[in-house]
């Protein structure tokens, strides 16, 4: 068993290999982040709809009026 345990093992990396591996971790973590982001946003909504929260209540409103004037 201690002989397993005690191998000494020397290997090479290629520089593209590692280029692959942060580009796979960096994609997982946008990926993590982007499901958070959206499920949890969701939860939220649910939560102030059963708690009766209005997320809205403190935002302006602008209205949509286009005021054009023709000065000749």
């Amino acid at each position: 068993m201690l002989i397993l345990l005690n191998l000494n093992v020397a290997g090479y990396i290629d520089p593209s290999v590692m280029t692959y591996a942060i580009q796979a971790i960096a994609g997982v973590i946008i990926a993590v982040g982007a499901f958070l982001g959206i499920y949890l946003r969701k939860a939220k909504k649910k939560l102030n709809n059963k708690l009766g929260i209005d997320e809205n209540r403190n935002k302006e409103v602008e209205t949509d009026d286009i005021v054009i004037n023709e000065s000749k």
